[in-house]
């Protein structure tokens, strides 16, 4: 089965180069470029024919083409969210290229502010530059406007703009994981689902999100374009890109609990061809936790140079310097072996009082775009990122907690680097043969990860320490509280190199002006090296336990997508991700990938000439192999070692979302959302080890909506008053961990959660380059939790003020 089905993919990969070498056109065509009214490109803007069902988006440099046009007289149509649209008369004559350009009266800065929801643009981490209606698969943009509006800092924060999407956990107070469709993604860069500028990122100390152009959230099964990642979604950071005139903004934010943070950005040309843009910020406060401090500086400089009209080399590179206060939240009570979640305030500290987390973070990229004509594009990424993480404090309260409050705390100390390197080429075209369309994207990635970390003993004055002191979590002064900061020497350091990479193709096939199909596959191999152990005591270095291990799957990807008029598509896809295991089978042997089916039935509305967007989907997501640990051994006896697992679980995840975007005008925009997931073990042997059947898996929220609304008065006595409203919802959900059959001790593990909802308000007020913003958030001063397995417990937000003042040049 497996050999058919490699003969089948690479069959598809032949005929797509043949057709390739052998296409052919019909009718004419008409080319153009749209530009704003300073000379800049307007990307992403509406284009097609009133009289016919023929349309597309101008690429990132303004171009389009609209081929195979039937000769005659038409009107072309150019529309963009928040504009008025723009007609052109044009005639189409057989085997020619008729050529229309526009010209925007608004300026590439005022695209920028009417450019609020983003529901009409294409995704840049789809790579192939479907426009939104052709592609089958829900999508989420988080613009600048939104993130400026809502005065948005984190990642976290930014994400709950798009529906289904949920911050549902702050591992230690320093990192960020999220869930979508009943999966969570966190921050690993060489395993993880999180990008920026497409290529993996680790998110560790937080991502800076007050300076990104857009945050870009595509749903579901991603593995044809990117290998093994969440099943749930991907996330893409965009940074903002330099700009051929110039102008710049300088912010100062200030807000409770002592926020002091100046932002600068400023772009401009340097040469004719060459352009530059440094956006910073930094950051200082304390929190609503009680001796949380955070301490961060942050720098992306970029350059684009424009070799020729058809060839762009982008440079990019960040820095950043986050020095955060550890923080497991309030910690836990073991009542009955069941973990309680104590009634403290929602400022207490549990740390200690010296305990640091500090990273140190440095990545860049070369991003090279050619274009051989108006219909090939290639484009080619190098990218480096290095993340240094050296944190100390108290161990993990992991339900050690007595039920009086009483812990014995313990030490650890952490000194890791992650090292990745990242290849990319993609290779977009369209072409016809005979009367089909075809876009088209051939790509290849490769991704080196090297994970290096150390050991320590710690010891005082000699002594090694076992437990640092006794503190209660209900009563702090209780017990004298230690303030000496121990040694802490490295034993060992341990090296962890990994490689993946794929090769992929994808077609989009358009049967006729209703009626298209999209089709794709990918190779992708994952190989994990054998471990170094480096004594640092001894200078001897030796293997880990481990072997080399090479994980290797294909990802097809199909979809029917029919489309009644220009503004409504419909499509149903199948699509599968694969989740490497760790382990091996009852024979010794290492687990093969679990494959995750996902199928899903969607409906998209570009409505007003792109001013709305109405969008919803129903989707299944079934893992039919969950490997669990085995019953018995090869030989029939019982089997006790986690370690030797079997395929014999199944996990089932069901759900529904529905998203309205809208700019009605440049004064007035909303965004709103709702989803429903359902995602539960659906199958198990219901014997020891096994995971309970209908058990909804930790963090995977039922419910989760989001809405928001910002409107700026035109009255001349109202004219700059800017007034907003945001409320966001995360539905009951399931923190600690999943129960199994058989579990000793015989308590419940999970730590059940209610939803709760948040709401913001900001008014504020602009004249001419001035702005003001105030935002009040979380009104209702809302008590709720986020939880990481059975430990970080981190109380949300209370109620507070935040200020921005901001001058534009």
């Amino acid at each position: 089965m497996k050999a058919t089905f490699t003969t089948i993919c690479y069959t598809f990969f032949l005929l797509l180069v043949t057709t390739v070498m052998t296409l052919a056109q019909t009718g004419g065509s008409i080319s153009g470029v749209v530009k704003t009214s300073d000379g800049s490109p307007a990307s992403f803007v509406n284009v097609g024919l009133k009289e016919a069902r023929k349309g597309t988006v101008t690429a990132e440099d303004g171009s389009f083409t609209l081929k195979n046009i039937a000769p005659g007289s038409y009107t072309l149509r150019i529309t963009f969210v928040g504009l008025q649209p723009q007609d052109q008369s044009v005639t189409v004559s057989a085997g020619r290229t008729t050529t229309a350009n526009f010209s925007l009266v608004e300026s590439a800065s005022q695209l920028d502010e009417v450019e609020v929801t983003g529901s009409n643009k294409v995704v840049s981490v789809g790579k192939a530059g479907l426009a939104p209606l052709d592609l089958p698969q829900m999508t989420g943009i988080v613009s600048n406007v939104v993130i400026e509006n809502q005065q948005i800092s984190r990642l976290g924060d930014a994400i709950r703009n798009v529906s289904g999407v949920a911050l549902t956990q702050q591992r230690g107070g320093v990192a960020e994981t999220f869930t979508a469709r009943g999966y969570s993604i966190g921050i690993a860069g060489g395993a993880g689902s999180i990008f920026k500028n497409g290529v993996i990122s680790n998110t560790n100390g937080f991502p800076e999100a007050s300076t990104l152009e857009s945050v870009e959230v595509l749903k579901g099964a991603s593995s044809l374009l990117y290998g093994n990642v969440s099943g749930g979604m991907i996330i893409n950071l965009v940074t903002k890109k330099p700009r051929f005139d110039f102008g710049g903004e300088v912010q100062m934010r200030v807000g409770s609990f002592g926020l002091y943070k100046p932002i600068v950005d400023i772009y401009g040309p340097i040469a004719k061809n060459l352009a530059f843009r440094v956006v910073g910020t930094y950051e200082r406060s304390n929190s609503y936790r009680d001796v949380v401090k955070t301490d961060r500086v942050y720098v992306n400089p970029s350059l684009q140079y424009n070799l020729g009209s058809k060839t762009t080399i982008l440079l990019q590179g960040d820095y950043l310097k986050s020095n955060l206060t550890p923080d497991f939240g309030v910690g836990s009570l073991n009542l009955n072996q069941d973990a309680v979640i104590p009634d403290v305030p929602r400022s207490r500290f549990i740390n200690v009082a010296w305990a640091y987390n500090n990273l140190d973070q440095k990545s860049g990229s070369v991003t090279v775009n050619h274009s051989f004509n108006d219909n090939w594009k290639l484009t080619a990424i190098g990218a480096a990122q290095q993340t240094n993480v050296t944190a100390f404090g108290t161990g993990v309260p992991n339900n050690n907690i007595a039920a009086n409050g009483d812990w014995n705390r313990t030490l650890s100390r952490t000194l890791t680097t992650e090292n990745n390197a990242t290849g990319q080429v993609n290779l977009t075209g369209r072409f016809n043969t005979g009367k089909i369309a075809h876009q088209v994207l051939v790509g290849a990635d490769l991704v080196a990860v090297t994970n290096i970390s150390n050991s320590f003993t710690i010891t005082n004055n000699g002594t090694t320490v076992t437990t640092y002191d006794k503190f209660n979590i209900l009563n702090p002064s209780l017990y004298p509280e230690q303030t000496y900061i121990p040694n802490a020497d490295v034993v060992a350091r341990t090296t962890a190199p990994s490689l993946r990479n794929g090769v992929y193709i994808q077609d989009l096939i358009a049967l006729s002006d209703k009626f298209k199909v999209l089709a794709g596959v990918r190779w992708s191999s994952q190989k994990t090296l054998q471990t170094t152990i480096l004594n640092q005591m001894t200078g001897v270095e030796t293997r880990g336990p481990a072997v080399d291990k090479t994980d290797a799957a294909f990802s097809p990807k199909f979809a029917l997508i029919y489309q009644p008029t220009r503004t409504t598509s419909t499509y149903v896809s199948y699509a599968n991700n694969f989740n490497i295991n760790t382990g091996v089978d009852i024979y010794g042997a290492t687990l093969s990938p679990s494959i995750v089916d996902q199928y899903e039935l969607g409906i998209k509305n570009d409505l007003f000439g792109g001013r709305v967007s109405a969008n919803a989907s129903v989707y299944r997501i079934q893992n039919s192999n969950l490997a669990l640990t085995a019953l018995t051994k090869a030989d029939g006896s019982p089997n006790t070692d986690t370690n030797v697992k079997e395929f014999t679980g199944q996990t089932t995840s069901d759900g529904f979302e529905v998203d309205i975007n809208a700019s009605l005008s440049k004064n007035f925009y909303f965004i709103t959302g709702y989803a429903y997931n359902y995602i539960r073990y659906t199958k198990t042997a219901q014997t020891t080890g096994a995971f309970i059947e209908g058990e909804r898996l930790t963090n995977s929220p039922a419910h989760t909506a989001n809405a928001t609304i910002f409107y700026t008065f035109d009255l001349p006595k109202l004219r700059g008053l800017k007034l907003g409203a945001s409320a966001f919802y995360t539905g009951a959900r399931n923190g600690g961990n999943n129960n199994t059959y058989g579990q000793t001790p015989a308590f419940s593990r999970l730590i059940p959660l209610t939803g709760f909802t948040t709401i913001d308000l900001t008014a504020g007020y602009g004249y001419r380059a001035v702005s003001l913003l105030v935002k009040l958030s979380n009104i209702t001063n809302e008590l709720n939790y986020l939880i990481h397995d059975r430990y970080s417990i981190m109380p949300i937000p209370p109620r507070q003020l935040t200020a921005t003042l901001g001058y534009k040049f």
